[in-house]
C-alpha cells in the first residue's frame, strides 16, 4: 500500500517529509457500528494517515494511539511552510523508534473528536445540522472499534504492534483485551486500566467550566458552519478546561523550575485585583487555553473525558487478569515518577496481572521531571525501550 509520504527528493533523511491526511468511511448503513451504550451510528468518516509502506505480507502494520486533544498527525508536516511537525515526530520516522523505512505505521483521530473523524460538530445525515449533544454517548470501546474497523479497511488483519499513552494507552489495553488475536505486541505509557477518582474529579471541574459558560447554548453554537468551533461557543469555559487539565499534566517540579514565584511584567507585586496574568505561570496557563479554543472543539471535550471517566477494563471483564488472559501480546509499560495524573502504581497493578498471567511484560519507572507529558518530550528514553521491543516481535513475527 502506497505511502503518505514525500518523494525522497522532498523528505528529510530524519522525517517522513510531508504527508496528507486521509478519510475513510466505515459502518455505512445498513450496517451501522452499535455502540457499548447501545445506540448505532453510522455512517462514521475516520480520519488517518500513514507512514511507511506495507509489507507483501502485511506483517509490519503498527498502529499508534493518540492522547486526549490529539489527532492523527502524528509525525511530519502538512506542507512545506508548516511550523509545527507531528506531535510524536521525535519518535516516528525514518531510523527512529517507530522506523518508517521498516513499519507501516497508521495514526487515525478518534471517535468523538473534531480532526476530521465523525463527532459532535460533525453533520447528522438525517437532519443536516451538526450533532452538538445529540450525538451518541461514546466509550474508549467504541473508539478502537472504529480504528479496528479502519485496520482492517487498509488491509491489515495482524498489527506488529498498538501504541500510546494517557488515552491512547486506555486504548491500547482495550486492544489487547478486545482483539487478542490481532496484536503482536502492545506498548502502553503514562497509562491506566482505569481513571483514579482524582482523575475524574479534575475532568468533572472541565466539563463544568464548559457547560456553564452563557455561550455553550446546550451544545448548539456552531451555526452554520460546523467547522468553526474555534471562533464560537463557550471558549472561555474551554480555556479555563484546558487550563485546569494542564496543570495536571505538569509536575511540581517542573512548574518551579520554569516558572516559580517569578512575575510577568515587572518586579513588584501590583497590589491589583483585576490583575490575572501577575505571575508568569498564570500567563502561562492563559496562553495554554487561548491556543487550545484554536484548535480543539468543547463538545469532544465533553464526550472524550467522559469516555475516560468510564473506562474500566477489570469492571468489564471481571478482573485484570481475565481482561489480559487471552493475549500472547509482549507488553512495554512504563509511568513517571512525577506524574500524579497516573501514578505509577496504577502501572504496577496492570503488571502484576500480566505477571500473574504469565505474559512477556517489560516495566520502568522512568525518571523525569516533566510529569504526566513526559511521555510526549522525554524521547530518547522512550527510544532506548520501543526500539528493541518492536525489533525482537518484528523478527520474531518472520521467523515463523
Amino acid at each position: 500500500m502506497a505511502s503518505e509520504i514525500a518523494p525522497p527528493e522532498t523528505a528529510a533523511a530524519n522525517t517522513v517529509g510531508i504527508v496528507q491526511t486521509k478519510y475513510a468511511t466505515l459502518f455505512v448503513p445498513p450496517h451501522p457500528l452499535t455502540l457499548e451504550g447501545g445506540q448505532q451510528l453510522g455512517p462514521i468518516t475516520v480520519a488517518y494517515e500513514t507512514y511507511g509502506e506495507l509489507s507483501a505480507a502485511k506483517d509490519n502494520a503498527i498502529f499508534i494511539c493518540h492522547a486526549l486533544t490529539g489527532d492523527a498527525h502524528v509525525a511530519g508536516k502538512h506542507s512545506s511552510d508548516s511550523r509545527k511537525s507531528g506531535w510524536w515526530d521525535g519518535l516516528v520516522g525514518p531510523g527512529k523508534a517507530v522506523d518508517t523505512n521498516k513499519y507501516y505505521v497508521i495514526c487515525a483521530n478518534v471517535l468523538g473528536g473534531c480532526q476530521g473523524t465523525t463527532g459532535p460538530s460533525a453533520r447528522d445525515p438525517e437532519t443536516g445540522e451538526p450533532y452538538g449533544l445529540r450525538f451518541p454517548f461514546i466509550t474508549v470501546g467504541d473508539i478502537v472499534e472504529v480504528h479496528a474497523a479502519l485496520v482492517r479497511y487498509l488491509g491489515v488483519q495482524t498489527l506488529l504492534g498498538v501504541v500510546g499513552g494517557s488515552l491512547g494507552g486506555m486504548q491500547v489495553l482495550d486492544w489487547v483485551a478486545r482483539y487478542p488475536d490481532m496484536v503482536r505486541c502492545a506498548i502502553c505509557l503514562a497509562s491506566a486500566a482505569k481513571l483514579s477518582a482524582q482523575g475524574i474529579a479534575f475532568n468533572a471541574v472541565g466539563r463544568r467550566a464548559i457547560t456553564t459558560d452563557p455561550q455553550f447554548q446546550n451544545g448548539d453554537y456552531y451555526g452554520d458552519d460546523p467547522s468553526k468551533y474555534g471562533e464560537v461557543g463557550p471558549r472561555g469555559g474551554l480555556a479555563l478546561a484546558r487550563m485546569v487539565a494542564h496543570i495536571t499534566y505538569l509536575s511540581e517540579a517542573s512548574i518551579e523550575r520554569k516558572f516559580g514565584r517569578d512575575l510577568q511584567h515587572s518586579d513588584h507585586l501590583a497590589y491589583d485585583l483585576q490583575s490575572e496574568t501577575e505571575f508568569k505561570i498564570e500567563s502561562y496557563l492563559h496562553y495554554q487555553g487561548k491556543r487550545f479554543i484554536e484548535r480543539f472543539d468543547a463538545n469532544s471535550y465533553l464526550y472524550l473525558t467522559r469516555a475516560m471517566d468510564y473506562f474500566d477494563l477489570a469492571q468489564r471483564y471481571g478482573s485484570l487478569q481475565k481482561a489480559l488472559a487471552n493475549t500472547n501480546a509482549r507488553f512495554l509499560i512504563t509511568s513517571y515518577h512525577t506524574d500524579w495524573l497516573f501514578p505509577s502504581s496504577q502501572s504496577r497493578e496492570i503488571v502484576r496481572a500480566l505477571v500473574e498471567m504469565r505474559r512477556h511484560v517489560t516495566y520502568l519507572e522512568l525518571e523525569s521531571v516533566f510529569g504526566h507529558d513526559s511521555f510526549l518530550i522525554e524521547i530518547e528514553q522512550l527510544e532506548e525501550l520501543v526500539t528493541p521491543l518492536l525489533a525482537e516481535t518484528y523478527r520474531r513475527v518472520h521467523k515463523k
